[in-house]
């Protein structure tokens, strides 16, 4: 296959306390967030001076696949939009029109699959090219890469380097979704919970790579109303069900999550380590994998993989999805949108 260009697609962040509130209100439009869970969200951002680490993080990483791009001798200009914040993917797609560019390759970054980890990617390029008009250029979504071996070896020596305890309990996370969206995850032949099934596959390999038999798989970062049932256990909640258990240290290993994204600093380097230091616990977070070199190297076998028409390297069983054109499903009704929840 040929390509133009490389689109790095994510889900944006302010730069600046005044970009905070505008920057929620896209993450929640539609959705019937109360103002009230904004002003606690904003709060969060606003402790860290209203900046979130992704735009710089995501910045530094398209660096690092550039300079892989170039080491590997592949001539392909990479480009940065988001789904809601600056640089928006609707401005970004324009300036690859303007450029010349025909057909590019979309690089996610979301390891998984399920509604907001896949398919809102695959809506975004819809819109985008919608909003550029009928000479847009052709978009291909890269694949989810949960199982990919470059990210499962970078994810485990992270969690080696954070394990400096004499003994410990390793405990994996995510993003927590409603209950009903992860039902949806996936074709409907599957019988949904692609997500949730896809994190526990992550976590095992991972775990399996360092050796490690007990392990757990909790969520973070929900953000819904009380009467709509989430994924569960919070990570807050297990590590208190951990020290009950005379747990003497605690190793998080977001799993879920490719950089630090403000639910990271704040879900588990401030409310985690906090709760683990009033109960007594060593407490330590493995770093997430887009700073490893290896995570350059994935993105760049990725592209190969399309550009060689070679087979996937993965590790699990799992069938390699969510690559698709011009934001087309990977198949009907897969990763249904939730809908949107009622007051009680």
């Amino acid at each position: 296959m040929m390509v133009d260009a490389l689109l790095w697609l994510s889900f944006g962040g302010p730069e600046g306390p005044a970009e905070v509130r505008p920057f929620l209100e896209n993450v929640t439009r539609g959705r019937g967030v109360p103002p009230a869970r904004l002003d606690e969200v904003e709060a969060h951002y606003q402790h860290f001076g209203g900046v979130s680490p992704i735009n710089r993080l995501n910045r530094e990483a398209i660096a690092a696949v550039e300079a892989e791009l170039a080491r590997r001798g592949l001539d392909l200009p990479v480009y940065f939009g988001n789904r809601n914040w600056h640089p928006m993917v609707e401005t970004t797609v324009a300036q690859m029109k303007a450029d010349g560019v025909r057909r590019a390759l979309v690089f996610p970054t979301s390891a998984y699959g399920g509604y907001s980890a896949c398919r809102q990617y695959h809506e975004d390029i819809s819109r985008a090219r919608d909003a550029v008009g009928p000479d847009a250029p052709d978009l291909v979504k890269l694949r989810q890469f949960f199982d990919h071996p470059l990210f499962i070896s970078a994810v485990a020596d992270a969690v080696r380097a954070a394990a400096t305890f004499p003994e410990y309990r390793l405990v994996f996370t995510a993003h927590s979704v409603p209950s009903a969206a992860d039902q949806a995850a996936g074709p409907p032949s599957e019988g949904g919970h692609r997500y949730s099934r896809q994190i526990a596959e992550a976590a095992r390999l991972v775990a399996t790579t360092l050796n490690i038999d007990a392990y757990d798989v909790v969520w973070q970062s929900r953000s819904g109303p009380p009467h709509i049932p989430w994924l569960e256990p919070d990570i807050v909640d297990h590590i208190e069900s951990l020290a009950a258990q005379g747990i003497p240290a605690v190793v998080v290993c977001p799993i879920g999550f490719v950089s630090d994204h403000l639910e990271v600093v704040w879900d588990l380097d401030t409310e985690a380590a906090e709760k683990a230091a009033t109960l007594g616990m060593s407490y330590a977070r493995a770093a997430t994998p887009n700073g490893d070199p290896r995570f350059a190297e994935m993105v760049v076998s990725l592209i190969t993989e399309h550009l060689d028409e070679a087979p996937p390297a993965k590790l699990s069983p799992f069938p390699a999805a969510g690559c698709t054109l011009n934001g087309t499903l990977c198949a009907p009704q897969c990763c249904e949108p939730p809908r949107r929840p009622t007051r009680p």
